[in-house]
Order: C-alpha cells, then sequence, then structure tokens
C-alpha cells in the first residue's frame, strides 16, 4: 500500500473505454435488489458502475453492468463481486498496474 495520504473520494473512477463524459459521481444508496444494500461509489459508464454491497452475510466490491427492466435498472450477469481479500490484493497492485498500463502506450 501506498504512503500517499488522503483517498480519492470524490474522482471519477477510470473509464474502460466506451464512457460517455459523466460528471463525477455522486454516492447514494441503492436499495432496489433482492438481499443487499449497496452504495454506488461511482458510474464507470451509462450502464456500469462500481457498488459496495452486503451479498450473502458479505461485503463486496461489485464492478457490474446493469440493464433497463420494466422502467427500473437491474444488475446484469456481467460483472465481478470482489471480496475485501479480493479488493485489498487488487488495491495493493494498483500502481503495478498503472506501470504496465503505461509501458504498453
Amino acid at each position: 500500500m501506498s504512503g500517499k495520504g488522503k483517498r480519492k473520494d470524490e474522482q471519477d473512477c477510470a473509464s474502460d473505454g466506451d464512457s460517455e463524459g459523466h460528471a463525477p459521481s455522486k454516492k447514494f444508496a441503492k436499495k432496489d435488489s433482492d438481499d443487499s444494500d449497496g452504495i454506488v461509489v461511482c458510474e464507470i459508464s451509462k450502464n456500469r458502475r462500481v457498488t459496495v454491497r452486503n451479498w450473502q452475510g458479505k461485503v463486496v466490491v461489485d464492478i457490474r453492468e446493469f440493464y433497463m427492466k420494466d422502467g427500473k435498472q437491474m444488475p446484469g450477469k456481467k460483472g465481478i463481486s470482489l471480496s475485501m481479500d479480493q479488493w485489498k490484493m487488487l488495491r495493493n497492485h494498483v500502481e503495478e498496474i498503472d506501470k504496465a498500463l503505461n509501458e504498453d502506450s
């Protein structure tokens, strides 16, 4: 983990290329899902978001695509839910990922 100091909660999350230039996302509670209460951390693109939620009694970081059904946004099958251990592992390797991305560009 780096010693950079404060978190960057107010910044947009990185885009995956199909983002449509949305304004910085706001945190808000989402209570539409069946067995979880989640906090949307950011919207990556129009139909993709990062959410922290409780799923089957465990806190997960969920990166998922959403679709519209009957006027409601519903979570799709495309996505990944990271356990806290998996999230910490990914977070601890962000600098290495950034370095690899910079080498390719």
